[in-house]
């Protein structure tokens, strides 16, 4: 077989500069102040907005070995948490410039690949402290709101004290076996405001039922892990983090008129202080500035959690949630509706009219309603997509015979309503609508097992499968109605309601007049709903405005400092000592580079710094003044309580008090940062590009073919 290679030269690594090269597009999303980018489509001149990772990488031209591993990564991290692609792609591209440099001090790959692992797990452990009990987070929300005394800042906005009152929340546990550990009183004594935590080691969380913690400070650098606890004790607040997950303004929640609408998250009247479920703050505090998709969330929770008669469950159930985006009305008219909406022909919208209240009998199809479909069998291959199903035009068009079949078989058994999983013929389709059947096609299985239940339907996977036992009934069809109670007639789709008694089916119906803003808000949407999800899930987060990345960023100092610690690794364990001492430190700056690089770029995105220098010396102040105290958890947490976590010296909005609380993912942050690393190392350990196919007589006459070796 012919083909070409070429040695990746490991001084200056090729697939990591590919990997740098694609990352760095994907800049100007670290932030809530993300900048959006058109994809313009030469072939057709069409555009769409986007503002993520997985958008953009879409749209890339992945040619590139690296490039494909890079697309697998992201699509992985967004199939499973549909969150962190962002931080994962700006990674990437740190770490692997901070490797390329690692090469270039002639740094073995062996000790670079060992010693980042063995850094990020030992990080992993250490941020464990920072994690936040759902419970503890929903009454601290919630017990915010209730406080009578507020901070009133300059803008005139008022602000509750939330995580950050010495009076509330001081620390949090998760095992109150722990053993107790007390911050030494002059630890922090040369710092004023900024560390006096020895002023409030323990309290009795007044609001919360739970034992407080102790915290560690002197010893802090001792383990990766504070055994048992969770966090620290708190600072006096004279500020708040200002904007979605980083930094920037935020008015007054847009619950402040709503919370009524929620049902009892939790029994019992202690848990509830503020009158709502909790999920409404804690999705604000996951919404990183998106409070479109918050308000759609509140709705969705509120329903959910009045079906389940306030059993306090502590899950929403996104299987049973769908989108529809219906174009041409402002977005204010975004709502949440009952039952399945979806867009439709005008003609058949013709035949929904004619149905007005009468209940539907339902047919559902599990596959193609086409006369060539042929299923698969019942254990689908994985990684098996359907390119064409009819290669011949001709062979494509549906016979007489079988639409007669297919029609009569609907008729006689009086269907009315017919839900496919797949395509539907069209030819199938205009004879149902002459015979007044509704046939809807690329319906989700979730939305065919929802109707399936509340109206006795059994899915066939053909028509000819069909009998009497297979046909629902009480579904029912209409219009979908604005807001203002219009029906809504767009011209080529039409919204149409689909329901039925009983369904436990949400539809967030998001309008837009902009075309290219629909792709936008639907991703917005989901990414907020499963933040929410995986945050419940978890049971716990993190604290926002790069409180972790911090953390990790003094971690990896001491590590560096105290290579010895670092051994838990075989790998590391069998290289000889002297080599360690050479390498260790070197390493662990590199891995570092990529936090402070990510919390740098940050602070230039929300305008809180003027430069990336800038950002870096702010940084670098805070390092200094978390190992200046002692605790550099309790210091971390101190400031994020004080609202100043990286705060830059360039700050728009020096004196900005809010009520806002910045929270993120546990899971997904740090399965981000693993996979990012993952993708690296594994890159770094290949030294050769195989290059097979006709790509191969192209390289020949290009000017590049001087690198490659041709067999």
């Amino acid at each position: 077989l012919p083909m070409a290679f070429r040695d990746v030269n490991a001084r200056r690594h090729i697939g990591l500069q590919q990997l740098s090269s694609l990352a760095s597009t994907g800049r100007t999303f670290l932030g809530p102040m993300k900048s959006h980018k058109f994809i313009v489509d030469e072939s057709t001149n069409q555009s769409t907005l986007i503002c993520s990772a997985v958008r953009l990488i879409e749209s890339l031209d992945l040619t590139s070995a690296a490039g494909q591993l890079l697309n697998e990564t992201i699509q992985a991290q967004n199939k499973e948490f549909k969150t962190g692609m962002s931080t994962l792609l700006f990674l990437v591209g740190a770490w692997s410039n901070a490797v390329v440099e690692c090469l270039q001090q002639n740094v073995p790959v062996p000790a670079i690949v060992s010693v980042m692992s063995e850094g990020l797990k030992s990080c992993c452990e250490r941020v464990q402290c920072l994690q936040i009990p759902i419970h503890d987070l929903k009454k601290e929300l919630c017990s915010s709101r209730v406080r009578p005394k507020a901070f009133e800042s300059k803008t005139g906005q008022v602000g509750c004290d939330g995580l950050t009152n010495p009076q509330n929340l001081l620390c949090f546990q998760r095992d109150i076996s722990a053993p107790e550990e007390v911050i030494p009183i002059n630890s922090c004594s040369h710092q004023g405001d900024d560390c006096h935590f020895n002023k409030c080691l323990v309290s009795p969380l007044a609001g919360f039922g739970s034992v407080a913690s102790l915290v560690k400070a002197a010893g802090d650098t001792s383990s990766s892990v504070l055994s048992g606890s969770a966090v620290i004790a708190s600072s006096c607040i004279t500020q708040k983090l200002t904007h979605s997950r980083h930094f920037s303004t935020l008015g007054k929640s847009c619950f402040s008129s709503q919370q009524g609408n929620f049902q009892g998250y939790l029994s019992g009247p202690s848990a509830d202080p503020c009158g709502c479920c909790g999920l409404e703050h804690l999705a604000m505090a996951l919404s990183h500035g998106n409070q479109t998709s918050v308000k759609l969330l509140q709705r969705i929770a509120a329903y959910q959690q009045e079906r389940a008669e306030c059993s306090g469950s502590s899950q929403i159930n996104i299987t049973e949630i769908v989108t529809c985006c219906v174009l041409g009305l402002p977005e204010s008219y975004s709502c949440v509706s009952p039952g399945f909406v979806t867009l439709v022909s005008p003609e058949q919208a013709t035949v929904i009219k004619h149905f007005a209240d009468k209940p539907l009998r339902v047919l559902l199809v599990d596959g193609d309603l086409t006369e060539q479909y042929r299923h698969l069998g019942f254990n689908t291959p994985r990684n098996v997509r359907t390119i064409l199903d009819h290669p011949n035009p001709q062979e494509g068009r549906a016979g007489d015979g079988w639409l007669s079949r297919m029609s009569d078989i609907l008729m006689t058994f009086e269907v009315n309503l017919v839900l496919v999983k797949g395509n539907v013929c069209e030819n199938f389709m205009e004879r149902c609508i002459a015979s007044r059947i509704l046939v809807i096609g690329r319906v989700a299985r979730d939305v065919l097992c929802a109707f399936g239940e509340v109206t006795g339907a059994r899915a066939v996977t053909y028509l000819s499968q069909l009998n009497a036992s297979c046909v629902g009934s009480g579904a029912r069809a209409e219009l979908w109605k604005a807001s203002d109670g219009r029906a809504m007639d767009l011209g080529e789709l039409v919204p149409a309601r689909i329901s039925a008694g009983g369904i436990p089916l949400l539809t967030a119906v998001l309008t837009t007049a902009l075309p290219s803003k629909v792709q936008l808000l639907e991703d917005q949407f989901w990414t907020l709903l499963c933040r929410l999800h995986h945050a419940l899930k978890d049971g716990k987060v993190f604290p926002g405005g790069g409180a972790v990345e911090l953390l990790c960023l003094s971690h990896i100092q001491v590590l560096a400092e105290q290579p010895e610690r670092l051994g838990d690794d075989k790998a590391v364990r069998g290289f000889p000592s002297p080599w360690l001492a050479e390498y260790k430190s070197t390493v662990l700056q590199a891995l570092a580079s990529g936090w402070k690089r990510y919390l740098s770029v940050v602070l230039c995105n929300t305008a809180r710094a003027r430069s990336e220098l800038e950002a870096c010396a702010a940084v670098d102040h805070h390092l200094q003044k978390a190992a200046a105290c002692g605790s550099p958890s309790a210091y971390i947490l101190g400031e994020f309580r004080r609202g100043s976590v990286l705060r830059g010296g360039s700050d728009p909005f020096p004196d900005q008090v809010t009520d806002l609380k910045v929270c993120d993912n546990v899971a997904a942050k740090m399965e981000a940062w693993r996979r990012a690393l993952d993708l690296v190392l594994l890159v770094l350990q290949t030294d050769t590009e195989i290059i097979t196919g006709p790509r191969r007589n192209q390289l020949l006459n290009s000017p590049v073919s001087s690198e490659f070796m041709f067999l």
